[in-house]
């Protein structure tokens, strides 16, 4: 095995191959893929009633257009030289897709929380996705292009201060790092900042299963059922109903022996269809509600179909077939404390899905509206977050040789993230025109 010093010469010598400040390029390449054609292919196996709110949902905004967006934003980095230093990428690491959940000791932790595109790949594609959805991001909150890079920047020094930090531990030390949330309260300065971040953890720790009880069910002659709200949630059906109970046993099978017994003190009692997201919208979801001790006792799982990862085109082979095993695999590779009730199986007709907790104290930001020294700070807790997850899978040493002691890196992901920020104001209004001309069906936000 190679010394500490023979990894971070490894990373140092990548720079020779791809130069810190060449991740600063983006020009979109003659050939470039229509982005509304590469939305069309992916929908191609979804559900075409549901394709049309995908598409409203997109339209919103340049950021919603972001975060739909992975499989365009994964094509473009791949026209690009990469490092080859090779992580548990997220995907899909945008600012959404970071939040607090509870952990199994229900502490409340910061992480990244959606996985429905890791796969191993190069670690700045994450970072330069991260980076790029903060510049959207200020700009529709009406912040200047200099504020906009600030808070890029931030968010790509921060990944680098932290994954140097954590290329001096030890391999434990590493595998523990968590973030709790509560432990960021203090670092907030301003009253203010403080009293919004502890409302937003106090809403966080009311999204329970059992909070989701009242808001998600009501009774109909005598019996529990789940809400309907077409087309965003809808009755499973009979069908789909027997085909959830029937697959339930390879679901479980998946959860570790104290795991099973625990989810075998449930019963079924409903299911239904939801839409969730914005780039999932289309692809098959379902919540099951189960009851434990009684009617007051409720558990709330999802059930999510899995595809392969928009980045699995542009990269090597990865370890996992099956991409419910995959998005698994990825979430508990790199998330500092996973959901009990994370497993997977194959549904009808061969399609993967993977299971967990619909509503496990989970929270996320409101960035609409940030001021840009609230986003600044969001930013760099994000990139820290990634760079802890990062340094799980990878390795840290010799990404931490890359990235090096000067600010580099940053200055050019930040220069990147502005310029890819032009980029998707452009795809974002390409999907207006194909709206607009008839060429996809889109409705309102919902």
């Amino acid at each position: 095995m190679a010394t500490p010093a023979e990894r971070t010469e490894q990373g140092r010598a990548a720079r020779k191959r791809v130069p810190r400040s060449s991740h600063a390029e983006w020009l979109a390449p003659v050939d470039r893929p229509d982005p509304v054609g590469v939305l069309e292919r992916q929908g191609r196996d979804r559900l075409p009633e549901l394709l049309p709110v995908r598409y409203g949902r997109m339209a919103a905004s340049p950021f919603a257009f972001l975060r739909g967006g992975a499989a365009v934003m994964a094509g473009d980095l791949a026209t690009r030289p990469h490092s080859g230093l090779t992580v548990q990428l997220c995907g899909d690491a945008h600012l959404l897709n970071f939040g607090v959940f509870a952990s199994p000791e229900r502490a409340l932790l910061f992480d990244l929380n959606d996985f429905d595109e890791t796969f191993p790949g190069p670690f700045e594609w994450d970072v330069k996705r991260l980076a790029a959805s903060t510049a959207v991001a200020a700009r529709e909150n009406g912040h200047s292009d200099d504020k906009a890079r600030r808070a890029a920047l931030e968010s790509a020094a921060a990944y680098r201060t932290t994954l140097r930090r954590l290329s001096r531990l030890g391999e434990l030390d590493v595998w523990y790092q968590r973030i709790d949330a509560d432990s960021l309260l203090p670092l907030l300065r301003s009253s203010r900042r403080r009293t919004r971040a502890e409302a937003s953890l106090t809403r966080a720790r009311r999204r329970t299963s059992l909070h989701a009880l009242g808001k998600l069910t009501e009774v109909v002659d005598g019996r529990r059922r789940i809400i309907q709200d077409p087309p965003l949630i809808e009755p499973a059906g009979v069908s789909d109903t027997a085909a959830i109970r029937k697959i339930f046993s390879d679901y479980r099978s998946t959860l570790s022996e104290e795991r099973r017994l625990l989810l075998d003190r449930y019963r079924f009692v409903d299911a239904a269809r939801k839409v969730v997201g914005v780039g999932s919208v289309g692809m098959r979801c379902f919540i099951v509600l189960l009851a434990g001790r009684d009617a007051d006792d409720p558990l709330f799982l999802q059930i999510k179909e899995a595809r392969n990862s928009v980045l699995e085109e542009f990269l090597p082979s990865g370890p996992h077939v099956h991409p419910g095993h995959r998005v698994v695999a990825g979430q508990r590779l790199t998330q500092a404390a996973g959901d009990i009730f994370l497993g997977w199986m194959t549904g009808p007709q061969g399609r993967a899905f993977y299971w967990r907790q619909l509503r496990d104290m989970k929270g996320s930001a409101d960035v609409a509206g940030m001021r840009a020294s609230d986003l600044v700070l969001y930013a760099r807790l994000c990139g820290t977050a990634l760079a802890r997850a990062h340094a799980r899978s990878g390795d840290r040493i010799a990404i931490a040789g890359y990235l090096g002691s000067a600010d580099t890196f940053e200055r050019a992901v930040a220069d990147f993230a502005l310029r890819y920020a032009d980029q998707t104001l452009a795809d974002h209004a390409s999907l207006g025109a194909a709206i607009a001309a008839g060429v996809v069906g889109a409705t309102p936000d919902v």
